[in-house]
C-alpha cells in the first residue's frame, strides 16, 4: 500500500466500526430534514459513497454492498456526509430521486407512529412494491 493510499483513507480509518466492521447510518432528506432510514455500510460502501456521491450501503440480509436504488431507480444523491460527536454514526443528507425511500413504496422507512399502545400507520404507499420490484 502506497503512502498516498494511507492518507487519502486517513478519514474511513476514524470510523470505529463495530466488531461486524459495520457502522449504522441514517439517511435524511436534504430538503425536508425527514428521517428516511437507518441502514449500515462497511468500510467498502462509505468509501464508494463519499467516492460516488451516491449512497451504497451494506446489506445484512443479503451480505452484499446494496447500491440504493438499483432496482428501484429510487437512488440517492449525497449532498452532505457527516460523523457523530462520538464518530459511531453516519449521517447522509440526501436527494432522494422519486421521493421513495422505503422498499414499501412510502417516503420514509418510519411510517409507523405509536398511538395509544399500538403502531399505526401514518404514511401513504406512493407506489405498490410489486411494481417498483418486478422481477426483470
Amino acid at each position: 500500500m502506497s503512502r498516498e493510499s494511507t492518507v487519502a483513507d486517513q478519514w474511513l480509518d476514524e470510523v470505529p466500526w463495530n466488531d461486524q466492521a459495520l457502522v449504522p447510518v441514517v439517511t435524511q432528506e436534504f430538503s425536508t430534514g425527514r428521517v428516511l432510514t437507518l441502514a449500515w455500510m462497511n468500510r467498502e460502501a462509505l468509501a464508494e459513497t463519499a467516492a460516488s456521491g451516491e449512497a451504497v450501503y451494506w446489506s445484512r440480509s443479503r451480505g452484499k454492498l446494496w447500491r440504493k436504488g438499483e432496482q428501484s431507480g429510487h437512488r440517492q444523491e449525497v449532498r452532505e456526509l457527516r460523523l457523530d460527536c462520538d464518530a459511531d454514526a453516519i449521517l447522509l443528507r440526501v436527494d432522494q430521486l422519486g421521493g421513495i425511500a422505503c422498499h414499501t413504496g412510502r417516503t420514509s422507512c418510519f411510517f409507523r407512529k405509536l398511538e395509544n399502545g399500538s403502531w399505526v400507520s401514518t404514511d401513504p404507499v406512493l407506489k405498490d412494491p410489486a411494481t417498483i420490484y418486478k422481477k426483470k
